[in-house]
Order: structure tokens, then C-alpha cells, then sequence
């Protein structure tokens, strides 16, 4: 399929590129960077030799008319700028977040500006049959990074947990703010540091993700979130803790983590005692989870890694991808982690 990737010189839309250079059924056939347009992708992604000679274009200069695919990687409040460029026939899965919420009011607080609509979510994994929802869409809303983690983390609980009372800590890898150059991000100050940011319930995923559990539950969510800038890369490691409302034990609820994904194809539930790691799923779609019951203030503790340039952005978008054009959704990537 002929397949165009908008915004490809940020990370999200590099990792992309990366991954859809092998994917079998996927051809990109036009590369766009706006504030790069006719510079040379090597010249910003000098890993990416297989689109050697290639140039960014203007979107202003993409032929859509055969162009089947459409990947949106654009900071948020831009993808609805495009939108009324790509044929109504293209499908388009858009990294941004434009599409994801159903409360304008919650678009205003969080984002600012005007609400672009809602797509149908695409979180494969939130619950039984999500997957034939996506594949029957030609729009999809991709979920953001702390979203993924944190939702699939706790959503298998929904039933036995207070969900007004979610408190979740997770650190990402620089890459998640973006390739926009800011002092705050550069090595001398991010190198053998943490720091929290947005702090204080501001994060813009949080909406995002009361609304996907609410979803699932069919209850009310609240969370309480604090992210951190981790001294790395890429990757996500979320530890989200919740109420029990039921008396369960570590080995209950694991088993009931591992009964509600054991089919799907990117989700490992480790057994107890092994902790997820974010170097184990860097490079892949994988989210890796683990639980326990801290039967001394009766909350659950779950972590949960993903790689958020990975199953956080652009492997989850070629999953959703696969999805709307009738693929496997493994089609084109990894199961395996890069490692240490």
C-alpha cells in the first residue's frame, strides 16, 4: 500500500520510517517535514539509510491521489490542520492528540484551543473485541505514551480496585518531549539527574487515560500523576498503585493479569518476581507488566515498561495500521527487545 508519513523529522516520525522500511505490505512513498521540507532525511535521521537521497517535502507538495496510508506525526492542534488535505478514501492513523478525547472541555483545559473531533482509540489491548472495533475504522486516534502504559496496566483491575483512587509515578526518556531543542533537555542537564514536570496534575495524558479506563470499567476514574525526565533516551516505566475493594493476593491477581492477555501478541504479564525493564522492550511493541498486593495498605502495585517511541507512538500505530487495512497486526514488527 502507498503510504505517506506527515512530520517525519521528529522522533515518532524517524521511528516510523525505521520500521516501515521492512514492513511487508507497507511502501512509504512520501516523506514529509514541513520546517525541513527539501532537506535531505539522512541529514536528519543519518541511521535511516535505507531512504538514502530521499528529501522531505511540503505537504503542500504530496500528491495524494494514490496515496492509500497516511501516518500523522504532528505536535498536538496540527493534525486537524491536514486532515482537509487527504483524500476522504485514505486511512490515517494520527500520532498526535487531537482526536483522542470526547470532552472538548477536557481538549480546552488540557491542550487549549478549538476541539478537533473524536476517532475511534486506538488501544488494541484495552478490552476483548477492541481490535475488531479498530479494523472496522479507516481513522484512527493513536494513544499517547504514558496513556499505553498506564492504561494497560491498570485496566485487567478495573473490577476490584477503587478507580477514584489512582496514583501513578512513571518516568520517560527525553524523547517523549519532543526534538525541539530546549536547554532543560540537553545532556549536561539531563545526565545523572531526575526531575519531575508537569507537576501538580497537569499532564496533558491524564484526561486521556481517565477516559480510556472509564471506558473499560464503566465507572468513574480519577488519577493523580506525576511524571519524570529520566536520564535516558527512550522508554516508559510506569508504577501505578490503586485501592483493592476485594481481598486478593498477589498470586490472584496475577493470574488474573495473565488470563486477560495471554492472547495478545504484545503483552507480557512476567512471572512473579521478575520486574519489567525499560532496556528489555526498547526497540519493540512490547508493554512488559508486573504486579503485587502491598498487604500492608491493601493497594495494588503494578509496573508496566513500554518503549515510547515504540508501543508509546509509531510500533502501535503501524499495529493500528495493520488493523485498518486487514494485516496481521505483528505485521513489520518486533517482539523482541533490543537488551541491554
Amino acid at each position: 500500500m502507498k503510504t505517506a508519513v506527515i512530520g517525519a523529522s521528529g522522533y515518532a516520525g524517524g521511528e516510523l520510517l525505521r520500521l516501515l522500511a521492512t514492513h511487508p505490505h507497507f511502501e512509504v512513498v512520501a516523506i514529509s517535514a514541513h520546517s525541513n521540507a527539501g532537506e535531505l532525511v539522512t541529514a536528519i535521521h543519518p541511521h535511516l539509510t535505507t531512504y538514502a537521497g530521499d528529501k522531505f517535502l511540503a505537504i503542500d507538495a504530496i500528491d495524494f491521489a494514490d496515496i492509500e496510508l497516511v501516518f500523522i506525526a504532528l505536535p498536538h492542534g496540527e493534525s486537524a490542520q491536514v486532515i482537509s488535505r487527504i483524500p476522504f478514501t485514505a486511512k490515517i492513523v494520527d500520532l498526535g492528540a487531537d482526536y483522542r478525547l470526547d470532552d472538548a472541555k477536557q481538549w480546552e483545559k488540557y491542550y487549549g484551543g478549538n476541539h478537533a473531533g473524536t476517532w475511534v482509540y486506538g488501544l488494541p489491548e484495552l478490552s476483548l473485541g477492541h481490535k475488531s472495533t479498530i479494523a472496522q475504522q479507516s481513522k484512527i486516534a493513536n494513544p499517547g505514551c504514558y496513556a499505553t502504559a498506564i492504561t494497560l496496566g491498570i485496566v485487567p483491575a478495573a473490577d476490584f480496585v477503587d478507580t477514584n483512587d489512582i496514583v501513578v509515578v512513571a518516568a520517560s526518556g527525553t524523547t517523549g518531549a519532543g526534538r525541539s531543542a530546549k536547554i532543560n533537555l540537553i545532556a549536561s542537564e539531563v545526565m545523572g539527574s531526575l526531575t519531575s514536570y508537569k507537576f501538580g496534575g497537569v499532564h496533558q495524558h491524564t484526561p486521556e487515560i481517565e477516559q480510556a479506563i472509564s471506558a473499560v470499567a464503566h465507572k468513574p476514574c480519577k488519577i493523580s500523576f506525576t511524571p519524570i525526565l529520566a536520564p535516558m533516551p527512550r522508554g516508559i516505566l510506569a508504577t501505578i498503585t490503586t485501592k483493592l475493594t476485594q481481598d486478593l493476593t498477589t498470586e490472584q491477581v496475577h493470574k488474573i493479569y495473565s488470563d486477560r492477555y495471554k492472547d495478545e501478541y504484545f503483552v507480557d504479564v512476567l512471572p512473579i518476581g521478575q520486574m519489567p525493564k525499560t532496556g528489555s522492550v526498547t526497540g519493540s511493541n512490547k508493554v512488559q507488566i508486573q504486579v503485587a498486593v502491598d498487604t500492608h495498605t491493601n493497594r495494588l502495585i503494578i509496573s508496566a515498561a513500554i518503549d515510547n517511541l515504540g508501543k508509546g507512538a509509531a510500533s502501535q500505530a503501524i499495529q493500528n495500521a495493520n488493523l485498518i487495512t486487514g494485516f496481521h497486526e505483528g505485521a513489520g514488527l518486533s517482539t523482541d527487545g533490543l537488551g541491554a
